[in-house]
């Protein structure tokens, strides 16, 4: 049996890998054009920021070591031009030497990734603007660095943008990050895409949002960067505004795309056409939540779709059903993770959404290093079923956003968080993990024990709402929600008897305690029109006073 596969990054080795493990007969050629094979591309901004310190780290792999270990042929250099399904064969080029040849297969993967987007910006082509994709990528924007580079501009505020940025800070250059939405982190919900924002400004990187660059300027190479609001000086700039599924040969091979202009698979991750294949970042994928069909382009979603693709190729019965859209990224001490739906795609699909905002520690309190994280949780009123999660801070993070992935994927209810029965002890965690106390949260929540407000709707609303601060003078002196008065909770029952009954009232603490507590007594005494806010001042993202 031979089997071709287009692309030697993540998917292609993946499933050239596991085709042999699965064949040992097998004919097995991996055609690429890039010089580069099997490398890890999330780590490229560390390559560039010196904590991976040599290129070969990154490189998992070269094409004698398949050779070799695992009798399989990767071709460098090869550019596949035309895949022939009626002659079961590929048309690939040696970029060498210009020399065509034809590929037959029994069995076709097309591994064939993504490209980053590069808008039709002026100058946008002029020396020192890059993009980050590939190692050579990486090689050219850390050979500029190590010159001496002083001003850097990153477009784009999403993961690669950011971890780019964050290395060129550390390697002490000063770096600004342009986004043209309202936040970065897209795909966060804005209470935690806004703790990360202000966290980096406070690293001392200049985040610049609701913002479009309109060209980049320079003799030969780039000098300043125009936006929509002002000029910046610029010694190189990296684009980072999002990747685009490669699909130029399989829609000249009669594949179809689908609705997300990626390459439609089943979910053994094959096309239209019989015998050929399509996986990691060229391919759609399925929402575990809403059944629709997503692009999310990630490592993960290709080692698993390539791993995939190889058991079935070799005659297996593996399917793929779908994904969450997981992702995490850790930048200097801050982590920002999600899964599942956030809060606008729940609302979008329909859902009646509740949501939580809890702050806990990662570990007891009383052990030296702890930290706090903050977790927000997304549910659907009717059937109580966890859509989504977020969770940022400088604890602990990819533990419970693993958890909340798991819970999620087998449809998990809030009431079955809370019941969760995870590991404990001091140094590592807390009796009561913060995934539970979330659950608790959204139980309560959903029974109407409690109401709440999230920090983006009182901030849009504040005229709205009597905000009442039960938190001690000092700590409200320091900061507190504008417009706010302030009544400690110990003198709570004897002031009440000044609160308005006429107009909505929202109490507030540090991360939501007390003002649970508040709430309660203030229930008690008849007090209807209460809410509190969801997390506390410690999860209010915006401007205090």
């Amino acid at each position: 049996m031979r089997y071709l596969i287009i692309g030697a990054v993540a998917a292609g080795t993946k499933a050239a890998s596991k085709i042999r493990r699965e064949d040992g007969a097998a004919e097995i050629t991996v055609l690429t054009s890039d010089s580069d094979i099997s490398y890890a591309g999330c780590g490229l901004p560390y390559y560039i920021g010196d904590v991976i310190k040599e290129r070969g780290e990154l490189v998992v792999r070269n094409p004698e070591d398949f050779k070799m270990e695992q009798d399989i042929d990767v071709l460098t250099g090869w550019e596949a031009l035309k895949i022939s399904p009626d002659k079961k064969s590929v048309l690939a080029r040696d970029l060498n030497t210009g020399t065509e040849k034809e590929f037959p297969y029994d069995k076709l993967i097309l591994a064939t990734g993504a490209s980053p987007f590069i808008p039709p910006i002026d100058g946008v082509n002029i020396g020192n603007v890059f993009t980050l994709r590939r190692v050579v990528d990486a090689d050219r924007i850390k050979q500029l660095v190590n010159s001496g580079v002083k001003n850097a501009v990153i477009v784009g505020g999403g993961f690669i943008g950011l971890e780019v940025g964050e290395n060129l800070a550390k390697r002490g250059v000063n770096v600004t990050i342009i986004e043209m939405m309202e936040t970065i982190l897209p795909g966060f919900d804005k209470e935690i895409a806004m703790a990360m924002q202000n966290y980096l400004k406070e690293k001392g990187m200049n985040i610049l949002t609701g913002e479009a660059v309109q060209a980049f300027k320079g003799d030969g190479t780039v000098k300043e960067v125009v936006t929509s609001k002002r000029t910046l000086p610029c010694d190189m700039a990296v684009l980072s505004i999002g990747v685009r599924p490669n699909t130029r040969l399989a829609v000249e091979a009669g594949i179809e795309l689908g609705p997300t202009k990626a390459i439609a698979v089943d979910e053994n991750m094959e096309t239209n056409i019989k015998d050929i294949y399509a996986v990691g970042d060229c391919a759609e994928n399925v929402n575990l939540i809403t059944g629709q069909k997503v692009w999310y382009p990630m490592g993960s979603t290709a080692n698993k779709t390539g791993r995939i693709a190889g058991i079935n190729l070799a005659d297996g019965k593996w399917s793929f059903k779908g994904v969450l859209g997981t992702t995490i990224v850790k930048l200097f001490d801050m982590t920002a993770a999600k899964t599942g739906l956030n809060e606008t795609g729940a609302k979008k699909n329909g859902y009646d959404v509740l949501t939580v905002l809890v702050p806990s520690e990662d570990r007891a309190h009383y052990i030296p290093g702890y930290r706090m994280i903050t977790t927000k949780l997304i549910v659907d009123k009717n059937s109580r079923r966890v859509l989504g999660g977020q969770i940022i801070g400088e604890g602990v993070v990819d533990k419970p956003i693993d958890i909340l992935a798991t819970a999620i994927t087998f449809g998990a209810r809030a009431d079955d968080l809370v019941n969760l029965d995870l590991a404990y002890a001091p140094p590592v965690s807390t009796a009561m993990a913060s995934t539970i106390v979330a659950g608790e949260v959204a139980v309560n929540k959903l029974d109407g024990k409690l109401r709440g407000i999230s920090p983006t709707e009182l901030h849009e609303n504040l005229g709205r709402y009597y905000v009442v601060d039960v938190r001690s003078e000092p700590e409200y002196i320091i900061s507190s929600i504008p417009g706010s008065v302030n009544i400690p909770f110990g003198q709570l029952k004897r002031q009440a008897v000044n609160l308005p009954r006429d107009k909505e009232i929202v109490l507030v603490c540090k991360i939501g305690k007390r003002a649970y507590m508040a709430y309660r007594i203030l229930s008690q005494m008849g007090f209807e029109n209460i809410m509190i806010l969801d997390g506390g001042i410690s999860s209010y993202p915006f401007e205090t006073a």
